[in-house]
């Protein structure tokens, strides 16, 4: 028995409006805040990292494009590696204090959290 061909899981049967993607409706919409009213907490870390510091930074309200764009900078600034993961900025390495400086120079109100 052949399988037919209009069965699919992408079949329509009835749509009024709009397209087929709804991915931009279902995206989560990501207040993009003025750097000076956002609280950023910095902390450096190495759980669940084999032993590797990492440098987090949480509280950021900025679409992704605006992180990126930030993310590119710190990571100029700090002359390291980095990522992006789930709002948050992490960069290889100890550095709180050149971080923490820089950030307050871009607007944020940027506290070291941890010990």
């Amino acid at each position: 028995m052949a399988a037919k061909p209009n069965s699919g899981k992408n079949r329509i049967v009835y749509q009024e409006f709009g397209t087929p993607d709804n991915s931009s409706a279902m995206e989560r919409a990501v207040p993009d805040l003025p750097p000076e009213k956002q609280d950023i907490r910095i902390q450096a870390t190495r759980s669940g990292r084999k032993g590797k510091t990492v440098t987090v930074m949480t509280g950021f309200q900025h679409n992704t494009k605006t992180l990126s764009k930030l993310l590119k900078k710190l990571k100029s600034q700090c002359g390291c590696g980095g990522t992006i993961k789930d709002d948050t900025l992490e960069i290889q390495g100890d550095h709180k204090q050149k971080l923490l400086e820089t950030l307050t120079k871009l607007g944020y109100k940027a506290k070291i959290s941890g010990g």
